[in-house]
């Protein structure tokens, strides 16, 4: 691994040229591989080396590409890439969980994640959700035999900041690993693994596709974690890939460094902007000063990130006010794109969740995410403020 500044390893690190020298990463849209003579098949199914490969669904040169620039950045060993957000975090938490095992998590947590939880209850692993932005509740919840931590940095939808070396301190004393879904931080200000998380797994179809093309995760973590167990539980179980949008990808991380800093500085500029208006109740923005965790999301992070949280006082009808008045802005459900989103939680990405959850966690009908792009910053900052008054 090179020593690299992380904007030069978004550009160069793990590209593998064919014969023909290309500038761009290629892509090799293949499912097989062709062996020399069967001797060789043989050894490969026994043993591959990093430039030798199967079958796509074990492994791909685009895709590898693309998994050793993602180590790189994120400072781990590996890192395998899969189908989707959801397919790493499946993966992340499969690969070594049986009948009988422990896992805490926060439950402050995007719907899916919480999904993937209750699938493992019904498999028979004890799942124990807490109030994650507390250390003390994760104290008295992991006891001997815990064998996952698993929380988000960030929550979604409600940017809550969970303290990862304080978890990580307390998984370790008892032997557990930290898995930490680091999507809304983003690679740029991920400081996990140095803070002491084990394994960390992003939706690369946010940030760093940008795009909004293609679905994509990956989990990071040492070798032995990621060429075993999650390599061999991904891809037998079909969870890996393609190669076509592992090439995406690639082109999306050349720019990622931009992006998010440009995003950044549009969310900060609105989050100051909109603070303090008499139709919102809250203004919710790690960045601010008011945010609750403010402190430690400047120490994990050293910024407050792309996302900013409007909880409006008129519930869901000056929500949807406010949605329906915005110009550039759209209304969907993705997050992290060069294009500026908003989302309306509690009736779309958290629709499934009961009243009573929603509320534990703190997506009340009023709430609004918006997730900025690379518009901008004043542009964005008037539409905003335009479609608040509007609300």
């Amino acid at each position: 691994m090179t020593e690299w500044n992380t904007r030069t390893k978004l550009v160069h690190e793990g590209i593998r040229r064919s014969q023909y020298g290309e500038m761009a990463e290629a892509l090799f849209l293949t499912q097989g591989f062709i062996y020399p003579s069967a001797e060789v098949a043989e050894a490969r199914f026994i043993s591959s080396g990093d430039d030798e490969f199967i079958y796509a669904r074990y492994g791909n040169p685009t895709t590898r590409m693309f998994e050793d620039r993602m180590a790189a950045i994120e400072g781990t060993e590996d890192a395998f890439a899969c189908a989707s957000g959801m397919a790493a975090i499946n993966g992340a938490l499969m690969c070594t969980l049986k009948a009988g095992d422990h896992v805490v998590a926060a439950r402050q947590m995007f719907g899916s994640c919480l999904h993937v939880l209750k699938v493992l209850g019904g498999f028979g692993v004890e799942v124990t959700l807490i109030d994650g932005a507390d250390l003390a509740n994760w104290r008295d919840a992991v006891r001997a035999g815990t064998k996952i931590c698993f929380f988000e940095s960030v929550s979604n939808p409600g940017l809550e900041v969970i303290d990862i070396k304080g978890v990580a301190e307390i998984a370790h004393a008892v032997g557990a690993i930290v898995v930490v879904d680091n999507a809304f931080a983003s690679p740029i200000f991920s400081r996990a693994l140095a803070l002491g998380a084990d394994v960390v797994v992003y939706s690369a179809t946010k940030h760093i596709d940008g795009g909004g093309r293609v679905l994509g995760g990956v989990i990071c973590g040492t070798k032995e974690f990621i060429r075993g167990p999650v390599e061999t539980y991904v891809k037998h179980t079909g969870g890996a890939m393609s190669p076509f949008h592992a090439w995406v990808l690639l082109s999306g991380l050349q720019t990622l460094d931009l992006r998010v800093r440009a995003q950044t500085a549009s969310a900060a500029a609105a989050a100051e902007a909109a603070e303090g208006s008499a139709k919102l109740g809250r203004c919710i923005y790690p960045g601010l000063a008011s945010h609750p965790q403010h402190a430690l999301a400047m120490a994990q992070m050293g910024a407050g990130g792309t996302m900013l949280g409007l909880d409006f006082t008129g519930g869901k009808e000056a929500a949807f006010r406010f949605l329906n008045a915005l110009k550039i802005v759209s209304i969907s459900n993705n997050l992290g794109d060069a294009k500026s989103i908003a989302t309306h939680p509690a009736t779309t990405t958290h629709k499934n969740l009961s009243d009573e959850d929603r509320a534990t966690i703190g997506i009340t009908p009023g709430l609004v995410r918006i997730s900025f792009g690379i518009e901008d910053t004043a542009d964005l900052v008037a539409d905003v403020m335009g479609a608040i008054a509007a609300a």
